[in-house]
Order: structure tokens, then sequence, then C-alpha cells
């Protein structure tokens, strides 16, 4: 279900949360689906336990989930949040193409990249 990259610079929880979101937004996990429990996703991707509590709760800060108390979380979807992902893969972009005009890489290059 989920795969970590181990040589990503980001936080292990922050890969867990955006590997959840794809799979939300993207309608893999249907709403009201039941999240695997923290000890036996912990236990998959043989990291600590704090690690998916504290990527549960950002989800849960987001909107993407919701936890019933002695049940678990479960999946939360309305179609805000994926205006909310659009927003931020708008930002990246733009971040990339600020940096790319600082290095003076040519718009038409950056195109055909994102083409291939």
């Amino acid at each position: 279900m989920i795969m970590l990259d181990y040589k990503d610079t980001r936080p292990i929880y922050e890969q867990v949360v955006e590997k959840f979101q794809t799979l939300i937004l993207k309608g893999v996990l249907e709403p009201d689906a039941q999240l695997p429990s923290v000890r036996s996703l912990a236990f998959e991707l043989s990291i600590n336990p704090n690690t998916i509590q504290r990527a549960y709760g950002e989800l849960e800060r987001q909107g993407f989930i919701y936890t019933i108390k002695g049940r678990g979380g479960f999946v939360r979807y309305n179609e805000n949040l994926l205006e909310i992902r659009k927003e931020r893969l708008k930002e990246q972009l733009a971040e990339v193409f600020k940096e790319a005009r600082e290095l003076n890489i040519p718009l038409q290059e950056l195109l055909e990249q994102v083409k291939e």
C-alpha cells in the first residue's frame, strides 16, 4: 500500500501523509474506509508507531481523515481537499519555474521535460 523512500530528505511521517493524501484523492481509499491501525502499519513499514501516529494526526488536522475513539481512523472525503491539493501543486510549480528562471533555464526546455 505505502512505499517509503529512505533516500528522500523529508521526514518519514511527511512521506506517509503524502502517500495517504494521494490514495484518498485518487479514490483508492474510499470515504469512510478504515485506515490500518497505528501498530499494524508501523509493523508493516518497520518504523516507530509514534511516526504513524504523527502522520495520522497531521492527516486529521488537514481534514483527510477522522477518528472514532476506540475504533481508529477513517477516510473523510470532500471536494475541498482536491482543490487544496491542486493549489499546493500550483505553488510547487511556481517555485520550480522561479528557480528555473533564476538559473536561466529556458521555458521551452522545461516544457519539453514536462512532456516527457
